[in-house]
């Protein structure tokens, strides 16, 4: 990975630019984010929506005290994340003394090269943050929508439009990202193909050797990382405009006259 990875490009999120720039076979979205949506939608997903926005969201509800703590449930969520993604249990600073809650794949004892060159063990690596990813935020994401219903009307409105499209999406979703370590793959592939070329004398290549510093293992680590860490980012997307919205609620419902 390069810096080029951190240039800001517009309309495309983190994600997609990381991927953009491991993989350059990988494509810019060039569609209307409304008309793929209506595509995504069935009739009935769409009888639900026009329910849900067209509900009046009243006057004069009383509002419960916002729960004050979700942000900082938010910034323990994003480090826990964080920290299991970039605390590999190999190649980190961490690894010495902090075990790797999810460790990054390393070849076993008496590999051969052909062998330890698999890609499935870094497949099911990836697989399982993304399982670790997906289950504490949706938790963190139910407990918000909770709490914006208890806030006000419009707060159960914009709760309720978040527990449809979760319910619409997340099928969709879920295909859609697990189409990102296959993606990966090619990646892996390449980074093992360029480190094969790079050997003078192929019969001497030690898989034990690919967990040193400077390995290409470990440039490949570091790719996987920081598309987690950009995944990561965009599971988080509608939890912190839930809570955002707590927040800009609650500043309403302070401000208006009575």
């Amino acid at each position: 990975m390069t810096r080029g990875l951190q240039r800001a490009t517009f309309n495309r999120s983190a994600l997609v630019r990381v991927l953009s720039d491991t993989l350059p076979e990988v494509p810019d979205p060039k569609y209307d984010f409304g008309e793929r949506l209506g595509q995504w939608l069935d009739f009935s997903d769409a009888l639900t929506l026009f329910s849900v926005l067209n509900t009046e969201a009243g006057s004069g509800t009383s509002v419960a005290p916002a729960n004050s703590d979700l942000p900082a449930q938010l910034a323990r969520l994003r480090g826990n994340l964080g920290d299991s993604i970039r605390n590999d249990g190999v190649f980190s600073a961490d690894s010495a003394c902090t075990p790797a809650r999810i460790p990054f794949p390393t070849p076993l004892p008496n590999a051969t090269p052909e062998s330890a060159a698999e890609f499935s063990p870094y497949h099911r690596y990836y697989l399982a943050h993304q399982r670790d990813m997906n289950g504490a935020i949706t938790a963190l994401r139910a407990n918000a929508r909770k709490a914006l219903a208890g806030q006000s009307a419009a707060g159960r409105q914009l709760a309720d439009l978040d527990a449809a499209f979760e319910k619409f999406l997340s099928v969709r979703e879920r295909n859609l990202l697990s189409n990102i370590p296959i993606m990966l793959g090619k990646r892996f592939d390449q980074r093992y193909a360029e480190h094969r070329a790079a050997l003078a004398d192929h019969s001497a290549d030690d898989p034990a050797t690919w967990t040193q510093a400077g390995s290409w293992l470990e440039a490949f680590c570091h790719d996987a990382q920081t598309v987690l860490l950009a995944e990561l980012e965009l599971r988080l997307k509608p939890v912190v405009g839930l809570i955002a919205a707590l927040g800009d609620t609650a500043e309403i419902k302070e401000t208006k006259p009575q």
